[in-house]
C-alpha cells in the first residue's frame, strides 16, 4: 500500500497548516539534492515537494482528502511525483487536476520541475515555484562591505541590497520581481576580481610597496583598507616578503558577525635611479655592498 501525502510529510491527517509547513521545511532540508547525496534522496525530495504543494493549499487538500490517489490518473501519489519530476510547470498540472479535470485524465508521464531555490541558507518554500532565476556580477568591494547595488532586469533598473560578506555562488531573493505572477527573482551572485585584494574566506590579502628608506630605517606608512586608512609601523631593516596582520580588517562573516583579518604582503619600492641626486647615486655606487 502506498503512502498517503500525510505519511510522506510525516504528519497526521488532522495536522494544522503550521505543522505541515514545519514538517516540509525539516524534510526538504534533509533530502535536498545539494545536501543529501545518498541514492534515492532526490526522488524523496520530489515527493516531499509535490505533497506539500497539495497539502499546503486548503482547497487542494480537501479534494485530496475526498478522492485520494484516484486523482493521479491511475497512479499512486509516489509514482505520480517521480514521473512528473522534470517538466516545466507543476502548478498548471495540479491546477488541471484539482479543478475537476482529474477524472480519467491520465497524468502518467506528465513532468514538472520542483523549482526549489536553495543557497545553503534559504529555501524557496512552497514546493513548486513561480520564481525566476538570473545571474548577476557585483564589484568585489560591494561583496565585502555590502550596500546598495543597481541591476538592469527586464528593462527596469532594480536597487538591491547586498549583505556584507556575501560569497561567490550565493543567491539573493528579490520578492515579487519574478516573471510569473507572485513569483520572486532569485539572483545567483558572481563576484568581480579585485586588482588590489585577494580573498581567502573571511580574510583579505593585499600587497603593499614600502619606500626603500622606510624599509631600511623604519618609520610609519599609511595603508588604505576597505574600512578606513590605517597607519602602520615599519620596523628597521624590514625585508621584502614580510607579512603584517591587521586584525579585524577583513570580511565580516555572515553567520557569526566576526570580521576576518587583512594580511599585508610587504614589498620594497625601489627609487628610480634617474630621479636621484647625482651625489646620492655616486655614494650608492661606492658604498652599497655587493
Amino acid at each position: 500500500m502506498s503512502e498517503s501525502l500525510y505519511e510522506t510529510l510525516g504528519v497526521s491527517k488532522s495536522a494544522s497548516a503550521d505543522e505541515i509547513k514545519k514538517a516540509y521545511r525539516r524534510l526538504a532540508r534533509k533530502y535536498h539534492p545539494d545536501i543529501n547525496k545518498e541514492p534515492g534522496a532526490e526522488e524523496k525530495f520530489k515527493e516531499i515537494n509535490a505533497a506539500y504543494e497539495i497539502l499546503n493549499d486548503e482547497n487542494k487538500r480537501k479534494q485530496y482528502d475526498t478522492y485520494g490517489d484516484s486523482m493521479f490518473g491511475g497512479q499512486n501519489f509516489q509514482d505520480f511525483a517521480r514521473s512528473s519530476a522534470n517538466m516545466g510547470d507543476l502548478n498548471e498540472i495540479l491546477r488541471n487536476i484539482f479543478s475537476g479535470g482529474f477524472s480519467g485524465s491520465g497524468f502518467g508521464g506528465a513532468k514538472f520541475s520542483s523549482g526549489f531555490g536553495f543557497n545553503g541558507e534559504d529555501f524557496g518554500f512552497g514546493g513548486v515555484s513561480n520564481d525566476t532565476t538570473a545571474k548577476i556580477k557585483i564589484p568585489f568591494e560591494v561583496a565585502v562591505t555590502g550596500g546598495e547595488h543597481r541591476i538592469n532586469y527586464g528593462g527596469d533598473t532594480l536597487k538591491i541590497k547586498i549583505p556584507a560578506g556575501i560569497n561567490e555562488g550565493e543567491r539573493l531573493r528579490i520578492k515579487g520581481k519574478g516573471k510569473s505572477p507572485n513569483g520572486d527573482l532569485i539572483l545567483q551572485v558572481s563576484i568581480d576580481e579585485s586588482s588590489e585584494y585577494e580573498r581567502d574566506g573571511d580574510d583579505l590579502i593585499k600587497e603593499v610597496q614600502i619606500p626603500l628608506k622606510t624599509m631600511l630605517f623604519g618609520g610609519k606608512f599609511e595603508v588604505r583598507t576597505l574600512k578606513k586608512d590605517v597607519t602602520i609601523k615599519i620596523a628597521q631593516n624590514t625585508k621584502t616578503g614580510a607579512k603584517i596582520r591587521l586584525k579585524g580588517y577583513g570580511v565580516q562573516n555572515r553567520k557569526s558577525g566576526i570580521f576576518g583579518d587583512l594580511y599585508l604582503n610587504v614589498r620594497v619600492k625601489l627609487p628610480d635611479i634617474n630621479e636621484l641626486d647625482d651625489d646620492v647615486v655616486k655614494i650608492l655606487k661606492e658604498k652599497l655592498p655587493e
